[in-house]
């Protein structure tokens, strides 16, 4: 199976492995999506023990227009089954985007592809996972999303951030956010955009781990948010914004 890590703290695949679904998760909507009875049926198993509230709906149709005008369930997260075309998760993206803003995604399929995991993130897909990682990590996954994180392989954030910060929009980012931030919080905040831990920062800029760590405390500060990885994020949806 291949490794899928979350994008939060190194620790958080730990924490959230160990950590008991809480009453306010347990009262979360889940709705599984797919045309497929048995994709339907493995996924809602996965996720009974925890505890959480599923509905599933089975998709009558793999069809672009159809699935962009398809009626289904409200729910606070959907799990899609991207068995079928880009096209056609792109629809249902849209279609779910449009009704329940608020909602969270998250998308399994058989191969993940570096393009089209980039493109279900812009569509604001919160998390990726294959088949086989979701037999393990969806029940750990839906927590972390359910919260405002994002759970997608790591490899893939690293590339997906070089990616960003090659263009224009993510130098304008950087360039926008350095005039609020003194100049080791940048430097802090350009190397967490190289998915580099505490300790290879504290080497790359001569620092102690310690003092990281209270740059790291003062970024999420000023961005709003409680982990690293949301500010990661947090970088690409500023480009997609301003784009």
């Amino acid at each position: 199976m291949s490794h899928s890590a979350v994008l939060s703290e190194k620790s958080g695949a730990k924490r959230a492995s160990k950590s008991k679904v809480s009453p306010k998760l347990r009262d979360l909507s889940v709705c599984l999506l797919s045309a497929h009875p048995l994709v339907l049926n493995e996924l809602e198993k996965l996720l009974t023990k925890p505890g959480f509230r599923i509905v599933t709906k089975q998709l009558e149709s793999s069809l672009a227009p159809e699935l962009r005008r398809a009626v289904l369930p409200k729910a606070g997260i959907y799990v899609i089954d991207a068995h079928a075309s880009q096209q056609a998760a792109a629809a249902l993206i849209s279609n779910i985007l449009e009704a329940n803003p608020a909602a969270r995604l998250i998308v399994v399929g058989e191969k993940l592809t570096e393009a089209g995991s980039y493109s279900l993130l812009r569509m604001g897909v919160k998390g990726l996972l294959t088949y086989a990682e979701a037999r393990e990590q969806l029940p750990r996954t839906l927590p972390l999303v359910a919260e405002g994180g994002f759970w997608v392989p790591r490899v893939l954030l690293s590339t997906f951030v070089d990616s960003i910060l090659e263009g224009a929009h993510g130098r304008q980012f950087k360039n926008a956010a350095a005039a609020d931030l003194s100049r080791r919080e940048q430097e802090t905040l350009e190397a967490l955009l190289e998915n580099l831990s505490n300790k290879e920062i504290a080497s790359k800029l001569n620092i102690s781990e310690r003092t990281v760590k209270f740059h790291v405390s003062n970024l999420l500060s000023k961005f709003g948010v409680r982990r690293r990885a949301d500010l990661i994020l947090l970088c690409y949806q500023t480009r997609s914004a301003t784009a």
